[in-house]
């Protein structure tokens, strides 16, 4: 049973503990440590944080981070979801996600954007499952342990807000 409830500070140990799970894969993003609850505090938009429930347990966890501090890009957001690994593949991502969607409808987003690492396919096929679809490659952009990575931009404008 799938449940997906707001973020609550008192859950950052276990979204943590999800989180370095998905660095510890090495194909989830370009981070090598936690931050800290306040620093992520900062770096996320504190509406649409959501956390995924499977059977009572906190299983994963989706939120959206601005793309930019400019008026103009105010409806446009970069997605995060971490799903645990004891819970993959287990339909939470995509009930996750879809739920942050019609929430971030619902605040004024018109556009989510993902990068996701060309390896990490669980996850650029989820994001597709969705309504996203790629608009580039970001070549070598950044590096992880050495190795220079490319970033795959995914993309889903809004048919409820936004453009006409």
């Amino acid at each position: 049973m799938i449940t997906i409830r707001t973020m609550d500070p008192s859950d950052w140990v276990q979204v943590a503990t999800i989180y370095k799970e998905g660095i510890d894969t090495g194909m989830a993003t370009f981070e090598t440590q936690i931050p800290t609850y306040d620093k992520w505090d900062r770096s996320h938009l504190k509406i649409c944080r959501f956390v995924g429930l499977y059977e009572d347990n906190l299983a994963g966890w989706a939120a959206i981070a601005p793309v930019s501090s400019r008026h103009v890009y105010r409806g446009v957001a970069e997605v995060s979801i971490y799903i645990g690994e004891k819970y993959r593949g287990l339909g939470l991502g995509k009930a996750l996600l879809e739920h942050l969607i019609l929430e971030s409808e619902a605040q004024g987003f018109w556009t989510l954007q993902s990068g996701i690492f060309p390896l990490n396919q669980t996850s650029i096929k989820l994001h597709e499952s969705v309504g996203f679809r790629k608009i580039g490659v970001r070549e070598q952009v950044g590096n992880l342990n050495g190795v220079w990575i490319d970033n795959v931009l995914f993309e889903r404008r809004s048919t409820v807000i936004g453009i006409d």
